[in-house]
């Protein structure tokens, strides 16, 4: 039985020739390209390998990215829960923030405390320095015909940088903060501690009179207090860098200007700062107690009784009342009071004719008519009436007269 290789003994043979002239050819024609030339062989290897090496490539770098987003996601889950324990803590603390802005806003109002504000300022340009490593100041193009007062304030938008100090014609000599001869009031932005901010002979900012038992962090701002009535509350002068013990019980705090002092070129004068009183931002909210007062009736005042109130009637001229009446009587002619009797129920009042009122019908003498009240049961609800009952007094009966005698003629 004939083999493999002896029965295509001369096709083998035959194909490894040409495979070997080819390879050959390979080997000495170069490939030219715009960058450099490369031989054939070359550039069929590497198309030959390309596929095979983008798919392990592919392969292995979705393998790392499984694994790695794993983890990832396995860390994300635990970040979530400790960032939404954050988000719950500020938002606790925000809404006591709020609290306490909002009662030193009513506090302010209350006590009219006044605050001041920036309302104009003048820029200017930075023309020239002292010239003196004693003296720190810079001289700008603006002076007394610009408006320039001395003790204004000088600023740029990173913070504070001194005030003017002497003023000319066109230009005024303005001291810096790093000078040892000047005084900024200073107050802490977290910590709320003030003191005064000086500079010293070697050129650096410090912040005196703060008590060494105090906790003072680097990083804390450093802000502008207003007391020195100078600059007005809340601008930015510098950040502290270090605290270490001082004298006489004071800490050393060295403050890093906010504003860069050795390259100033325009800067911004304060001309004109506004005073005014703190007003609240919101308005005091309306108690429910306060809108139930509102809605809810009032009580009508008591009515004075009736009893103990005393008529005022107006008297005619010539009448007097009657003791232990409340009825003015007129001499020999008594007047019920009609207001009595019409204000007891079911009682209604008489008309008197001109013989009934003078106390006799004419031709007939007849006991005279005194009138008098009494407290009668009223109604439910109402007070006391007085209803006039009549007393009989007789009167005087008149003497009678003898007969007439007839004289006998």
């Amino acid at each position: 039985m004939e083999t493999v290789l002896g029965r295509y003994k001369n096709l083998i043979v035959l194909t490894a020739v040409l495979f070997a002239q080819i390879l050959g050819l390979a080997v000495q024609v170069r490939r030219t390209t715009e960058s450099e030339s490369s031989s054939l062989i070359r550039v069929w290897a590497v198309g030959a390998v390309t596929p095979f090496e983008k798919v392990l490539v592919w392969v292995q770098t979705s393998t790392g990215n499984i694994w790695h987003n794993y983890f990832y996601l396995r860390g994300v889950r635990a970040e979530n829960r400790e960032l939404k324990l954050e988000i719950e803590r500020l938002r606790i603390e925000q809404v006591r923030m709020s609290q306490d802005a909002d009662q030193a806003h009513r506090l302010q109002a209350l006590l009219a405390f006044k605050e001041q504000f920036i309302s104009q300022t003048m820029a200017a340009q930075v023309i020239g320095s002292s010239g003196s490593e004693q003296s720190r100041s810079v001289y700008i193009d603006k002076g007394e015909k610009n408006g320039i007062k001395t003790d204004m304030a000088v600023i740029t938008a990173d913070g504070v940088v001194g005030k003017v100090l002497h003023v000319y014609h066109s230009t005024a000599l303005v001291l810096l903060v790093d000078d040892q001869s000047s005084g900024v009031g200073a107050i802490l932005e977290k910590s709320r501690l003030q003191g005064i901010l000086r500079g010293t002979p070697a050129g650096e900012v410090v912040l005196e009179k703060v008590m060494s038992d105090e906790a003072v962090p680097a990083g804390e701002r450093v802000l502008t207090s207003g007391g020195d009535r100078i600059f007005p509350k809340g601008l930015p002068i510098g950040t502290v860098t270090r605290v270490s013990p001082g004298s006489e019980l004071f800490l050393n705090i060295r403050v890093k200007p906010s504003a860069n002092l050795g390259k100033l070129e325009e800067v911004l004068v304060v001309t004109t700062i506004d005073e005014r009183q703190a007003a609240t931002e919101q308005s005091v909210p309306v108690r429910a107690a306060d809108i139930l007062a509102e809605r809810l009736p009032t009580v009508p005042p008591k009515a004075p009784d009736a009893s103990n109130a005393t008529p005022s009637t107006a008297l005619p001229s010539g009448t007097k009342p009657v003791p232990g009446s409340s009825v003015p009587a007129s001499a020999g002619k008594p007047v019920a009071k009609a207001t009595d009797a019409a204000a007891t129920p079911g009682l209604k009042p008489k008309s008197l004719t001109p013989a009934a009122a003078n106390g006799a019908s004419p031709g007939s003498p007849k006991p005279a008519v005194k009138t008098t009240t009494t407290d009668a049961p009223a109604a439910a609800g109402s007070s006391p009436a007085r209803v006039p009952q009549k007393a009989v007094k007789p009167a005087v009966e008149p003497k009678p007269q003898p007969p007439a005698q007839d004289n006998p003629q």
